[in-house]
């Protein structure tokens, strides 16, 4: 047997290799489609299905129509389009535009202006524009879709009561009373019958839901009112699907020229932009699954808008209602596990399937359910999320006005409304600037709140020169733009006062957005870490001192300007501010390290505390409640916060050196990070642990270096905890200790990084490090308890100082693989 081992690895290695003029060795690639894509195209399927329908109901275009959209757009959008996961049909979003069209210009112009909106949308992608129609403002887009989604409501409304709808918002809330004193009981029991069914079937509890839930609510509601209308004999409208032979196809346009010119673009604008944004939105889907990192590549937006515009254009000519990227089917698609475009394929070729032999089993299905579930779907597009995010960033009045601009005048006008609204909001914001001055202890602040635009250079000249000559003044900029009039304004004046004898520090909260001396030109402009980061760069030693900090420079101490490293760690610094102590006898700062100390507090208070004061006595009323416990080193250049981009709340953290986790019981064990564990888990209730390592970790360092056979100080006995991850990294080094049982055999497969070796001994001592502490964390009993009951998960992390990359343990490889965390877009 051992002797075929060697043949097999040579016959593998080299099976692409033959001879010059001899046929390959293998024969034309099979079309396979994978499992999980099958799955998912099925759970789609059973989604589209009577979401077709209805939507199709809802515009008042032939239900047929709602199947060939969905089919093209799975089979030819699928096939074509640049996002490989992403569901493309008939959609919600698309409801209003096209009832409006049908009932304008009939249904055969509509195919027509469908046909002509996918050629625009072809002409769009071949100028790659794709990225610009991003620029459009969140809060216009949400806007948009709100409006349309009340429109949608309001609409099915009256079919949900069993009347017909009228052709506007405010025509069918005038209608309202009279449709409420006229209800059909029937409809509206099969109504409610489908509402409920959709509201409750996702809430099933107990292992009972966890199976059923995976069956679509959506598909669960019409088909349980259907069943019921079918067996209680209940006499309603029901689906009605004519023969195909009779289906209508399109048709040259009829109608004023202007007015199928603002069919076409207003179509083309909400298709495109509903499926761009569908697929940004997918993208972020598929990079919150680890497994489908390097299998699925990111949206080629260009691409998408091809791949759309030929389905526009294939679903008018067949006679189907338009086309765009749909979220509900999307986000379905990813979390039923699908891997490659064939899962998106394969649902259309399901819908063909449907549409032609299950003919008889769709004609059973209520009008009125159908309606009820395309009102839910109108109901859930006014998100209370959107509207909480557009209020946070101060654009609600951009949402409100294109909601109801869309509500009462249409689509197009509505957006164009919202724009201008934007547009005026933007102009606001830049020519808003308010400027103030104090005089705080002989130093005379000018704080600059907002953009510094021309518009500004004669408040902010006023200002300016109320600072008396030869006085200390510090100029605050808080914004992000500054145009060249008011740059000029601000180092004319700065040139001036420093030649009267004053001092001028002109800070700003963003990076670049700090105006040098002259004598300063090379300065450091670090934000936001100076006063505290260890970047070694200071002011030429001709820079006049400044400031509070004269009287330092004046004994003799280094300025303390910002941008100045005067720690402890800085190059020739001697380290005795931990013998001095922070403060000296007047209870002042005294040393360097007591001087940074307070610039960095009082750089809190003056620009972090308070945007943080609400958050932070949020926090105080209510306590703490961290989702995860960060176990990491005491290493000063890791910074958790920044790291993972988290704030106050986020992260209980313990820190050691060497991110170490004691295993519990051990004699010289450590019972501070035990209690941390057990109060993360037990009491927090945190729900995943991450234990992270990072380059250059001197603990590891320290454990290469050192000798095993004794233990003698506080440090070396702490560094014993790291042992049997040195047996892991190293196998075959001798370690002396009480670990000795724990030893690895040295064919156990050690953890790496993906896509590259360990740069070196101590990079694979880290990423053992890491993998053991894991280890040791499942020996501790709260943790155990956790894991078995399914409430907690653990992480492991490796951070590169060097390159500010993070890595995250994969377990699926034998050993454990670290993947490199991939950037996501989070604009939209």
């Amino acid at each position: 047997m051992s002797a075929c081992v060697p043949a097999r690895a040579d016959s593998a290695r080299t099976k692409h290799v033959h001879q010059p003029h001899s046929p390959p060795p293998h024969g034309p690639r099979r079309f396979r489609v994978a499992g999980a894509d099958v799955s998912a195209a099925i759970a789609v399927f059973l989604i589209a299905l009577p979401l077709s329908l209805g939507i199709a109901l809802a515009t008042g275009a032939p239900l047929q129509a709602g199947l060939v959209a969905a089919a093209v757009g799975g089979i030819v959008a699928g096939r074509i389009g640049g996002c490989p996961l992403q569901v493309s049909g008939p959609a919600a979003g698309l409801t209003v535009v096209t009832a409006d069209l049908i009932q304008h210009y009939g249904w055969r112009t509509t195919c027509a202006i469908t046909v002509f909106a996918g050629i625009a949308q072809l002409g769009l992608g071949c100028l790659r524009v794709a990225r610009s129609a991003l620029a459009v403002s969140p809060a216009i887009v949400h806007g948009m879709l709100a409006g349309i989604g009340v429109t949608i409501a309001v609409a099915q409304l009256h079919i949900v009561l069993g009347g017909t709808p009228q052709s506007s918002v405010p025509d069918n809330l005038v209608a309202l009373p009279a449709q409420l004193a006229n209800l059909h009981p029937a409809d509206l029991a099969v109504s409610v019958l489908t509402l409920t069914l959709l509201l409750l079937w996702p809430r099933i509890p107990g292992r009972a839901g966890q199976v059923l839930g995976k069956l679509p609510a959506a598909l669960i509601a019409v088909a349980g009112a259907t069943v019921v209308a079918a067996l209680t004999g209940l006499r309603l409208p029901k689906v009605d699907l004519p023969s195909w032979s009779s289906h209508a196809l399109a048709s040259l346009p009829d109608g004023p020229v202007l007015g199928l010119v603002a069919a076409v673009l207003t179509t083309t604008l909400v298709c495109s932009v509903q499926s761009l944004l569908g697929a940004v939105a997918v993208d972020k889907l598929v990079a919150a699954r680890p497994s489908l990192t390097g299998r699925v590549k990111r949206s080629d937006l260009d691409r998408e808008l091809l791949g759309q515009g030929a389905a526009n254009i294939v679903s008018g000519s067949l006679g189907g209602l338009p086309i765009a990227g749909v979220a509900v089917r999307s986000s379905a698609n990813v979390a039923a596990g699908a891997v490659s475009r064939n899962s998106t394929m394969l649902h259309g070729v399901l819908v063909v399937i449907a549409a032609l032999l299950m003919v008889p089993a769709l004609e059973l299905i209520p009008l009125a359910s159908l309606a009820a579930l395309v009102m839910a779907v109108g109901l859930k597009m006014v998100s209370l999320n959107h509207i909480l995010t557009v209020t946070r960033h101060r654009e609600v009045l951009v949402y409100a006005v294109t909601t109801c601009g869309v509500v009462f005048l249409g689509v197009l006008e509505g957006v164009a409304l919202g724009i201008a609204v934007a547009v005026g909001v933007a102009l606001h914001r830049l020519t808003r600037t308010r400027i103030t001055h104090d005089d705080t202890e002989g130093v005379h602040h000018v704080h600059v709140r907002g953009q510094l635009t021309f518009l500004a250079v004669p408040r902010l000249s006023r200002v300016l020169h109320q600072v008396p000559h030869g006085a200390d003044a510090v100029v605050e900029l808080d914004g992000s733009f500054m145009d060249h009039a008011a740059y000029e304004t601000l180092q004319d004046w700065q040139k001036t006062h420093t030649a009267q004898g004053g001092s001028v520090d002109i800070t700003g909260r963003r990076p670049g957005t700090r105006i040098s001396e002259p004598a300063e030109e090379d300065g450091c402009r670090c934000r936001p870490w100076t006063p505290w980061r260890n970047h070694q760069c200071e002011h030429p030693p001709t820079a006049p001192p400044r400031g509070t900090d004269r009287q330092a420079a004046t004994d003799g101490s280094p300025a303390g300007s910002l941008g100045t490293t005067t720690g402890p760690n800085a190059p020739g610094t001697k380290d005795t501010a931990g013998a001095r102590g922070a403060t000296g006898g007047s209870g002042a700062p005294d040393g360097p390290s007591g001087h940074e100390l307070a610039r960095g507090i009082s750089a809190f208070h003056r620009n972090t505390g308070p945007l943080m004061r609400r958050e932070l006595a949020r926090l105080a009323r209510e306590g703490q409640q961290p989702s995860q416990l960060f176990l990491t080193c005491a290493d000063s250049r890791v910074v958790t916060s920044m790291i993972t981009s988290s704030g106050p709340g986020d992260l209980f953290v313990v820190r050691n050196v060497g991110n170490f986790v004691p295993l519990p019981g051990e004699e010289s064990g450590d019972d501070s990070v035990a209690a941390a564990i057990e109060y993360a888990v037990d009491v927090l209730k945190v729900r995943s642990i991450t234990v992270c390592g990072h380059s250059g970790c001197g603990a590891m360092q320290a454990l290469l270096g050192a000798e095993h056979g004794g233990a003698r100080t506080p440090l070396q006995r702490w560094l014993r905890h790291g042992l049997p991850s040195l047996e892991r990294a190293l196998p075959d080094v001798d370690v002396d200790g009480d670990e000795q049982e724990q030893k690895q055999g040295p064919g156990r497969a050690r953890p790496r990084l993906a896509g590259r070796g360990a740069a070196d001994t101590a990079e694979r001592l880290c990423l053992a490090n890491v993998v053991q502490q894991l280890e040791h964390l499942r020996a501790h009993d709260s943790v155990a308890r956790a894991l078995d009951a399914g409430d907690l998960e653990l992480h492991g992390m490796y951070f590169h100082v060097g390159e500010a990359q993070s890595y995250l343990l994969s377990e699926d490889a034998e050993g454990g693989v670290f993947e490199l965390v991939r950037e996501t877009n989070l604009t939209a």
